[in-house]
């Protein structure tokens, strides 16, 4: 049971990391905001000679995109961290299955951990000590 408890605290651990590093890329897209904001509020002073400029459709494309992969990334960077905190307290089992599996998308680094996160709840002996740790929140 010790062993069991200090890889989920070593798991923990690397979940408030990989959360972090997944909220900082997640702050990628604001690029791609910035620039979309700059085409919707300024589309009369981006003409050509001609008279032609982009669309303002064009400026919302790069605005929705971009707020998409931001509040998805951010989502997930929290919700990284919690799991994270839920290992910790060996609370919350399923979420934190669920967690390691989308992380997994966020490779490599994120691939590693959900992979090693899914080996270790899944033995027998860690699924016990977060149904202790329910039967003692009951009681």
């Amino acid at each position: 049971m010790d062993k069991d408890r200090e890889h989920l605290k070593l798991l923990s651990i690397f979940h408030y990391i990989v959360g972090g590093i997944i909220g900082l890329f997640s702050c990628i897209p604001l690029i791609h905001l910035f620039i979309g904001t700059a085409f919707i509020m300024g589309a009369g002073s981006m003409k050509d000679s001609h008279g032609n400029g982009p669309p303002p459709f064009f400026g919302w494309i790069f605005v929705i995109i971009a707020l998409i992969f931001i509040i998805g990334g951010w989502s997930l960077a929290l919700s990284t961290i919690y799991a994270g905190k839920c290992l910790t307290e060996q609370k919350r089992y399923i979420f934190c299955l669920v967690i390691a599996g989308l992380i997994c998308m966020f490779t490599p680094v994120g691939t590693v951990l959900g992979v090693f996160t899914i080996i270790v709840l899944m033995r027998p002996s860690v699924k016990d000590l977060f149904s202790l740790s329910q039967d003692r929140y009951i009681t």
